[in-house]
């Protein structure tokens, strides 16, 4: 349970978007909630692949604890996403790096290092018999919990991230920027194949759900203080902002995010085109179209992801993506130990992305085609399972405006969850 009295913050449902006032003055008493002054802080951040005001919210930061704390440092939560270049972590944060380095000197903002092993400690685990009753009797197996060692050099931790529907979770936010965002990799593996068994449909934008008491209970292995800024995002600017315990605040973040990025149709569609916005840079990320838009595509239609700006299948998983490629739930599941060398973060991935289906007699049947209008080539399209088709061939233009006739053209896609109205989406 949560109290969320405790809660620091302001929502808007209706249109209305949080005033730049209104930002500083909630930002102003959630530091004031702390004891700060003369301590090191570290703050978790997302990449670039959420949409979030970073930029509003850094010189905030800066302005209010640049002279007040003893270190002002941030750590962008990568998860296993390819870590953020200069020019990249300055615009991270709506800066160059020349900027950044003059304008605010006492901010230092790093990379989370999951590529290295020395990055991680060990705190503690999770017992079988928990993990048995957290999963419904879906696992019983004991995990060890580790994280990033650089939060132990830490007096206070802040999250600093947006919160949305999400496939394995149920919402991003909240202790998801420890497990999976600066987490190892073996509980990181572990909740990610436990949202893929349960499906997407019936994880993505409910609450509390398997994979998130699993990371709640990780988090619960944490002794630094933790604050969590929660943000909801609309169109680019704030609709909500939430400051205070982790649980409290993500909890309020998440019934906003419930009301503002899910959409509810009254049909189900035979041909889906979803644009994925340039902060997805491979498939790894901008499968996030097929995860939010599944729910209302017909059983034999058809999802094609366009995104002429990608070129690779994932910058860190490619090769064993290559070798597995993308199938149902089913296909994995009946023949688990063709596939025990194979991280289960990437096998959930791979059917996040395909969707679900059948797996009877050696022959899989997945409920919807799904095609990549990339500058993946064609070769490399049907090796990994999934159709092809030339983005020069498709005009968007001949995708609006004809939903009567079956077909739902999404200029966004990978935030907002569509759902079909009276659909029955609990696990």
């Amino acid at each position: 349970m949560t109290d969320e009295s405790l809660v620091i913050g302001r929502g808007y449902d209706n249109g209305r978007k949080l005033e730049a006032a209104e930002i500083e003055d909630l930002c102003t008493r959630g530091f004031d909630s702390m004891a700060l002054d003369g301590k090191r802080l570290l703050v978790l951040i997302p990449d670039g692949t959420r949409t979030v005001p970073l930029d509003v919210m850094f010189p905030i930061f800066y302005k209010h604890l640049g002279g007040r704390v003893k270190d002002l440092h941030f750590l962008i939560a990568l998860g296993t996403h390819q870590p953020l270049s200069e020019e990249k972590i300055a615009e991270r944060v709506g800066l160059t790096p020349y900027e950044l380095k003059h304008e605010y000197p006492a901010a230092k903002i790093f990379n989370h290092r999951w590529d290295l092993p020395d990055t991680f400690a060990e705190i503690g685990t999770i017992t079988a018999e928990e993990i048995e009753e957290i999963s419904g009797g879906l696992f019983r197996e004991e995990l060890t919990v580790t994280i990033n060692k650089m939060i132990f050099d830490y007096d206070q931790l802040i999250i600093l991230g947006p919160t949305f529907p999400h496939e394995v979770i149920g919402f991003s936010g909240g202790n998801k920027y420890f497990f999976p965002g600066i987490s190892g990799n073996e509980l990181l593996h572990f909740f990610h194949w436990l949202g893929a068994v349960i499906s997407n449909p019936l994880v993505n934008g409910n609450k509390w759900t398997p994979p998130r008491k699993v990371v709640d209970r990780a988090a619960s292995l944490i002794n630094v203080p933790v604050t969590n800024f929660d943000m909801v995002e609309k169109g680019g600017e704030l609709a909500g902002l939430f400051i205070g315990p982790t649980r409290e605040a993500w909890s309020k973040a998440a019934d906003l995010s419930g009301k503002l990025h899910v959409k509810y149709v009254d049909r189900k569609f035979k041909s889906v085109l979803g644009v994925a916005p340039r902060m997805y840079d491979d498939i790894w990320t901008a499968g996030k179209v097929m995860y939010k838009l599944e729910p209302v595509i017909e059983q034999g239609g058809e999802l094609i992801i366009y995104a002429p700006h990608i070129d690779e299948v994932s910058y860190t998983h490619g090769k064993i993506l290559d070798r597995i490629g993308y199938h149902c739930r089913d296909y994995f599941l009946k023949r688990m130990e063709q596939f025990g060398d194979i991280p289960r973060g990437i096998i959930a991935h791979s059917t996040h992305v395909r969707g679900g289906g059948t797996f009877e007699d050696g022959v899989e049947k997945c409920n919807v085609k799904v095609t990549l209008a990339t500058s993946i080539p064609q070769q490399r399209c049907r090796q990994i399972n999934l159709g092809y088709r030339d983005p020069d061939s498709i005009d968007l233009d001949q995708w609006r405006g004809r939903e009567d006739e079956g077909v739902l053209f999404v200029p966004k896609a990978g935030e907002t969850l569509y759902r079909l109205e009276g659909e029955n989406y609990e696990g």
